[in-house]
């Protein structure tokens, strides 16, 4: 009986100073798709999504030294089929780009798709408008099939290509330029 209890301390102790020295993992840096919605907006099926992004210390140092961070927001919906690979009716693709201005002090964002910018006095305001996706048309309502089953796929990719020519060998191999999202795969809802 002696020897159990004088075991059970020993593991006790030992899975305390195990812990004691196991590394506390911050969260990860990157991007995810919180959720993401299809919707019938007049004529169109339009896609509503909420992101969450999360830049590694790296990446905010780059960007408040000028360095622009890119991002491509892109949209497939596939006609899923039984025997065959599933077929593409649409693919879209939104490209966001993020710079801070030194002599401004502001976050600049903007639509490389449209030309649309806007500016921002804090990282955290520019980072919440590209965290939210409103209403973007994918595809027409007539190019949908009522008797076929449609899947819709989205994916935010960091486009490490857009990096100055010096950082980007390490977007590649450091953990802390993974800023692009998985996909995210539903049904389309008719």
């Amino acid at each position: 009986m002696r020897a159990s209890s004088s075991i059970k301390k020993t593991l006790a102790l030992g899975l305390i100073l195990f812990l004691m020295f196991v590394p506390v993992v911050p969260v990860s840096a990157g991007v995810t798709i919180k959720n993401a919605i299809t919707s019938v907006q007049g004529e169109n099926y339009a896609i509503t999504a909420n992101i969450e992004y999360r830049l590694s210390k790296k990446a905010i140092e780059a960007l408040t030294n000028g360095v622009p961070l890119t991002w491509t927001y892109r949209f497939k919906i596939e006609e899923q089929r039984d025997y065959f690979w599933n077929k593409t009716v649409a693919d879209k693709s939104i490209l966001y780009r993020i710079q801070y201005h030194a002599l401004l002090n502001m976050y600049r964002v903007k639509n490389e798709s449209t030309g649309v910018a806007d500016n921002f006095s804090t990282l955290q305001a520019a980072l919440d408008l590209l965290s939210t996706l409103q209403d973007y048309p994918l595809i027409e309502k007539a190019e949908i099939s009522g008797q076929k089953t449609y899947i819709v796929k989205m994916k935010i990719t960091f486009e490490r290509d857009a990096l100055p020519l010096p950082l980007r060998p390490k977007s590649y191999v450091s953990s802390q330029w993974q800023l692009s999202s998985d996909w995210l795969i539903w049904t389309l809802k008719k």
